[in-house]
């Protein structure tokens, strides 16, 4: 799924600032690096990529966040490496993390 994806399936909204970006984007690295069995591989100033196992199987997701300032966002994109069905689980991810961001009042 994906912020920036336009069937309603995969769409999910992206993460909306309420502190400038710079400082949202500090937060979001740590609380992603906090998620359970989540190793953030790659991580630049604007993009951040995770991978994410799962608990049975440890299949591995991709986490992917981007920070566009200019629209006071963070686009995100969590999908499954392999097959096509991962029961939700992606989706159930990406709306911890943002109830975890918005604890921390970084997103609305």
């Amino acid at each position: 799924m994906s912020s920036d994806a336009t069937d309603a399936p995969h769409a999910i909204d992206p993460f909306r600032l309420t502190v400038p970006p710079d400082e949202a984007w500090r937060v979001i690295r740590t609380v992603v690096a906090a998620l359970p069995r989540t190793r953030i591989v790659e991580h630049t100033e604007s993009r951040l990529h995770a991978e994410c196992r799962s608990a049975v199987f440890r299949f591995v997701d991709d986490l992917e966040l981007q920070v566009r300032p200019a629209d006071g966002l963070v686009a995100v994109r969590s999908a499954a490496r392999l097959g096509r069905w991962d029961l939700g689980v992606n989706r159930r991810r990406v709306e911890a993390l943002r109830a975890a961001l918005r604890r921390r009042r970084v997103i609305r």
